[in-house]
């Protein structure tokens, strides 16, 4: 029987803490009114991002969520149907906004494959159909498991696109990983779309904010709409510090990655059903979700549900001995 122990979350890696480095860094904060003036350290942000995405712009904002809208909200008229991948952020995980406030009509693609975009969104329809102008990619795959898009098969999935007349938005929340992963540049995997957003406080540890990137036009019309939404900031300068914090820690996503392949290994070595990870999220098939979910909490592990399974995510609060005693606690308690 396990007495009281200190829980080790694995519920996301949203769930990280600004170190003393990241804290520092905000508290010395070059600020300004960024409605007004546009805070310096807000736009030394933007523009680093816009770099690494290999855009012309890019603006803070404070959830991949609402980035995520902003982008739809621009590219979609009332009624336009948009393409994205079955179990996509943007269809299970955002309350419905991309209908209810950007006016689309969201087309899950149950196989993301060049052929299936043109068979969906291609084609003349009659005057009372749909009409599909937009398709949504997401990379990494969250609810499939931080699986990782290649570059082949991102360029393959922007010409299906191009060649039906579509624009395409990226949900890059954990495109840092895919980077990481694949060991290539931010920008090639980011090569031929229209919108970008990319997330701080998902793996990279910053304590809130994401960005939306495209081209300068586009930032334009994003801040309208960030304001219309309620995301206008003052002195954002205080939030954009831990955001260049944390980009320089890109390279520490390799060692979630390996902490993961060191967790799903030690699971199926006792017996649990889990396929390799490509990132930072392991998915692990149980006969009673929530039985195991509850028994990993008395255990002291922190999980989370995801596509019928249990869900456990690395991150840099988790070092190789928490991965340890995870499997240790999974042994002895679950």
């Amino acid at each position: 029987m396990i007495g009281v122990v200190t829980p080790i979350d694995l519920r996301s890696d949203t769930v990280t803490k600004p170190d003393e480095e990241m804290r520092r860094a905000m508290a010395a904060a070059e600020v300004g009114d960024d409605v007004l003036d546009h805070d310096p350290t807000m736009a030394a942000l933007e523009q680093r991002v816009a770099g690494l995405l290999g855009v012309e712009a890019a603006l803070w904002v404070p959830s991949g969520s609402m980035g995520n809208l902003i982008a739809l909200f621009l590219h979609l008229a009332r009624g336009d149907r948009f393409l994205a991948p079955l179990g996509a952020h943007v269809l299970d995980a955002e309350l419905g906004t991309a209908a209810w406030l950007a006016g689309g009509m969201p087309h899950a693609l149950p196989s993301l494959t060049p052929e299936a975009v043109v068979a969906a969104g291609g084609g003349e329809s009659p005057y009372y159909g749909l009409r599909t102008t937009l398709l949504s990619l997401e990379n990494t795959h969250n609810a499939s498991g931080g699986t990782v898009t290649s570059v082949a098969e991102h360029e393959a999935l922007v010409a299906a696109a191009r060649s039906i007349g579509l624009a395409v938005h990226l949900d890059g929340a954990r495109l840092w990983n895919a980077s990481v992963a694949l060991g290539v540049p931010l920008s090639s995997l980011t090569a031929g779309v229209d919108t970008v957003q990319v997330c701080l406080s998902k793996a990279l540890g910053a304590p809130v904010g994401s960005v939306v990137a495209g081209s300068a036009s586009f930032v334009v019309e994003a801040r309208r709409v960030r304001k219309m939404l309620g995301g206008g900031v003052r002195q954002g300068g205080v939030l954009a510090a831990a955001g260049l914090v944390a980009l320089d820690r890109i390279p520490r996503l390799a060692d979630d990655h390996a902490h993961a392949s060191e967790l799903a290994a030690g699971l199926r070595s006792l017996g649990w059903d889990v396929a390799e990870p490509a990132t930072n999220i392991v998915l692990a098939s149980v006969p009673d979700l929530d039985k195991t979910l509850l028994s990993l909490g008395e255990a002291g592990v922190l999980a989370s549900p995801m596509s019928g399974k249990v869900r456990f995510v690395t991150h840099g609060d988790v070092s190789s001995s928490d991965v340890a005693e995870v499997l240790r606690r999974v042994r002895e308690g679950v």
